[in-house]
């Protein structure tokens, strides 16, 4: 993943540095044009005048006669390097390998030489120089005006990305679940629109599932609550059979509160919070002994909380017995590093394309008569106890007719 502000950063790094590179290049590769050369070469060959080539002190006083109106630094060498004379600061020597005049980069600013017809060298620099001189201001506002062309377009790309993403944080906040925003680039900006999306699909399946379940939870409890008060219109009379109906109807009305209450505890937890080994295939046996199925299989320890795995195979069973046929069957077995459960019955089975709905709550099958009602919550527990507990819960069809409900969990190695 490339860094924002790296990216920002060499961005500008980058354009300075280029800027400076060709403008050094300019300096150093630009020499005199023709026409200044024969400028510099005339002016050398007045100057040669006023500068004899006797004493010291005769060149010396020639030099500051010649520095003086000017204003100039000025430093006369010979051909070979000596000093001759020099006024002012004194200026570095061209260097030999030079043969005409020109200009060279120097310490405190660049300085200008002239090459005598005798040879010698007269090197010259203004003595006060402007710092607002106008190629310097020059220089400065390029530079500006570089840096802002090259910042502009990283810049607008960042705070329109930025933008956009408040704009669909807005959105979600204002009540728009299916607000998303493009994903540009590898960035850490990109990587907070990823993350966004996720959120929102995550806020939008858990409220779209909350409405489902409360929706269909409230259509569930009315057929109970309608059974009970008609019940009790007639509890007038003496019927002892109404009671027990009335006793059936609040017992399956506590199951599916009480299924609720486990669905939404369920769904606010990543995994379960408490952890012991059970013993599979014993706790399969315990609960078929309450609902007469039969049970096979081998031993196999799992780690999980023991009352979600009883509740996992009690609804399993429950719902065999309820919507299924006889016999109902569960088998436990080892593969691996997985328990496989299997509870299967000889109803009359799952379509394909309805296998995987099966359990959300509240479906209803296509295959099922209307006065048996939905499955309520019971398969939709099941699966999630199987993934808080790092398994799954699948629907198959089962050989020669009939359905089975296939759960894998994570087993324990007991091998000495």
């Amino acid at each position: 993943m490339r860094r924002l502000y790296l990216q920002v950063y060499l961005a500008f790094l980058a354009i300075l540095v280029l800027f400076a590179a060709l403008t050094a290049a300019l300096w150093h590769l630009r020499g005199p044009s023709p026409q200044d050369q024969q400028v510099l070469d005339g002016a050398a060959a007045l100057v040669a005048e006023r500068l004899p080539t006797g004493s010291r002190a005769e060149q010396e006083r020639s030099l500051r006669a010649l520095a003086a109106p000017l204003r100039l630094n000025l430093s006369l060498w010979s051909a070979d390097g000596q000093a001759l004379a020099s006024v002012g600061e004194r200026l570095p020597f061209p260097g030999r390998e030079r043969d005409e005049s020109g200009w060279m980069p120097a310490r405190g600013g660049p300085v200008g030489f002239l090459r005598l017809p005798d040879g010698r060298w007269l090197v010259a620099r203004q003595r006060h120089r402007r710092v607002e001189h106008a190629g310097l201001l020059a220089l400065l506002a390029l530079l500006a005006v570089a840096v802002a062309i090259g910042a502009y377009p990283v810049a607008r790309r960042l705070t329109r990305r930025l933008e956009r993403l408040r704009a669909g944080v807005e959105g979600l906040g204002a009540g728009d679940l299916h607000a998303r925003v493009p994903v540009e680039g590898r960035d850490e900006v990109a990587v907070l629109a990823t993350t966004f999306n996720r959120a929102a699909d995550r806020i939008e399946a858990l409220v779209g599932a909350q409405r489902t379940l409360l929706a269909s939870a409230s259509h569930e409890l009315r057929s109970p609550l309608a059974r009970i008060r008609v019940a009790l219109e007639l509890m007038g009379a003496e019927r002892p059979d109404l009671r027990e109906r009335v006793a059936r109807d609040i017992a399956e009305l506590d199951d599916l509160i009480a299924e609720l209450l486990l669905a939404s505890r369920l769904e606010a937890v990543e995994q379960v919070e408490r952890s012991e080994e059970v013993d599979l295939l014993g706790l399969v046996a315990e609960e078929a002994a309450r609902s007469s199925a039969e049970v096979a299989g081998q031993p196999v320890t799992v780690r999980g909380d023991a009352r979600l795995l009883r509740r996992l195979v009690r609804n399993l069973l429950e719902n065999a017995v309820r919507h299924g046929a006889p016999p109902v069957e569960a088998w436990v077995e080892a593969d691996g590093s997985r328990a496989r459960l299997r509870v299967c019955d000889r109803g009359p089975g799952v379509p394909d394309a309805e296998r995987e709905r099966i359990f959300a709550p509240f479906y209803r099958p296509s295959s099922r008569p209307p006065a048996e009602g939905g499955s309520g919550l019971g398969l939709a527990l099941v699966r999630q106890i199987a993934r808080r507990h790092g398994g799954e819960a699948r629907c198959l069809e089962r050989e020669g007719g009939g359905t089975c409900f296939e759960v894998e969990l994570p087993a324990l190695d007991t091998t000495p």
